[in-house]
């Protein structure tokens, strides 16, 4: 299945990014070494920690020498937002690895954790925040679990704050971030993972950078919510670039598929983007609807590599293709 109006649209949308800050980061930061879960909670009490300036070594602030865990936290006002814009928080760089939650949800993370550690300290940090995560009548707590095993340590460099982007503001729903996922070493559709073999994987991203050095089938979910701003058009799920086949269901419905049946080294899907329209009757107005992406890889890399990734409707879908031919 092609869209090749819809693809368009995407190869536009993310070839120039534009972020504007609507929030500033830049500063003080309560900091503490060692790692505990609980700081991630909103409700913990962290008044008896260290402050430290972000962006900055650690090392440069009074660690020196200190490789391990660590824990930023900090809050922002959210009245200062706007419910119908989506933002997204940046964190510029940090060494090693990272996972950022927001009023104690995991909206995002690079690298990896001992014991499958894997740096990311040359990847600038970029995390949708969730729409339905943030408190607009209030004050937001950011919490950041920190890994590093030499030399600088935390977050060392880059702009810091909350963005919004001018580029993506055609997205009813934005999916990128944490998503479930889960290999399928029998390669049968219908044989769904069970639920202690999901994982989480950050999309898009190819899952060779999440750790998986793998050919061969793999389940991506998430589930998602129609805002109550929602009138009633017609809505297409873009997906971005995937590597090499998928299937798409959508409340168990398929709704779309890619695959020019072609052999490694011959086949181009992995250049199509995805852009498949939501039969009304399959979508949940009200409520969660379950968004299962079924892929086949042959090689080298894999996965939902490329965005964006979310849903639209198809009228802002046309208006931004015409606003940009």
């Amino acid at each position: 299945m092609k869209t090749t109006g819809f693809h368009l649209l995407v190869t536009l949308l993310w070839a120039t990014p534009a972020f504007s800050q609507v929030i500033n980061l830049e500063g003080k930061w309560k900091f503490h070494i060692d790692d505990e879960a609980s700081w991630a909670s909103p409700t913990f009490d962290d008044s008896r920690w260290e402050s430290i300036h972000a962006p900055s070594a650690w090392e440069e602030q009074g660690f020196n020498g200190y490789d391990g865990f660590a824990w930023y936290r900090r809050k922002f006002d959210g009245r200062v937002l706007d419910r119908k814009t989506n933002y997204y928080l940046g964190l510029g760089y940090i060494d090693d690895a990272d996972e950022v939650y927001v009023n104690g949800r995991l909206i995002g993370f690079s690298g990896s954790m001992p014991p499958r550690f894997k740096t990311a300290f040359n990847n600038e940090r970029k995390y949708i925040l969730p729409v339905e995560l943030i408190n607009f009548h209030g004050e937001n707590t950011i919490a950041i679990r920190v890994f590093d095993i030499t030399q600088g340590g935390g977050i060392i460099d880059g702009d810091l704050g909350v963005f919004r982007s001018r580029n993506d503001n055609f997205l009813l729903v934005d999916l990128q971030g944490v998503w479930s996922f889960a290999l399928s070493n029998s390669g049968d559709e219908m044989q769904r993972p069970r639920d202690n073999e999901w994982n989480k994987i950050m999309v898009p991203g190819a899952w060779e950078y999440n750790g998986y050095k793998y050919d061969g089938f793999a389940w991506y979910k998430r589930t998602f919510t129609i805002p109550i701003n929602y009138t009633g058009e017609p809505l297409v799920l873009v997906l971005g670039k995937i590597d090499d086949f998928d299937k798409v269901y959508l409340n168990g419905q398929q709704i779309g598929s890619t695959n020019d049946h072609r052999r490694f080294g011959s086949s181009h899907s992995y250049e199509e983007l995805r852009a498949y329209k939501i039969p009304p009757a399959v979508l949940k107005k009200n409520g969660a609807n379950t968004l299962e992406v079924f892929v086949e890889d042959m090689g080298n890399w894999g996965g939902i590599y490329e965005g964006p990734v979310g849903v639209a409707t198809k009228a802002n879908v046309e208006k931004y293709l015409m606003n940009n031919q």
